[in-house]
């Protein structure tokens, strides 16, 4: 899966995926106060988005096809595989670089590397 989402797509999305199903109409009524989006804009997005494979509207009624947290996961991966050839530790190394972990974050990686 390699889809793309520009900043203001990927806002639009979590609207979705914070409400679905959500019927079109819904979420025009959401765009305009989140986002400040006409109607137009709005059913523009949503086929985009539909066409990339992320959501389905049947009968008017938007629901995901790839949940939030699968989609998000997939984009680290790639993140990761794209920046970091793939490599876990070095990925961890840059992004700790100039920060210190909490006891309780150091816990929770070492409770997830156990569990792997």
């Amino acid at each position: 899966m390699d889809i793309q989402l520009g900043v203001v797509e990927a806002r639009f999305a979590d609207i979705i995926w914070s409400n679905e199903p959500v019927t079109s109409s819904e979420l025009v009524k959401k765009a305009k106060e989140e986002l400040g989006w006409a109607r137009t804009t709005t059913h523009t997005v949503v086929r985009r988005l539909c066409d990339k494979g992320l959501f389905v509207n049947e009968s008017g009624t938007v629901r995901a096809i790839i949940s939030r947290d699968d989609f998000y996961s997939q984009q680290c991966k790639q993140y990761i595989e794209d920046t970091f050839d793939g490599s876990l530790p070095k990925f961890l190394a840059a992004f700790t670089r100039g920060k210190m972990l909490s006891p309780e974050e150091a816990d929770e990686i070492r409770r997830m590397i156990d569990n792997m």
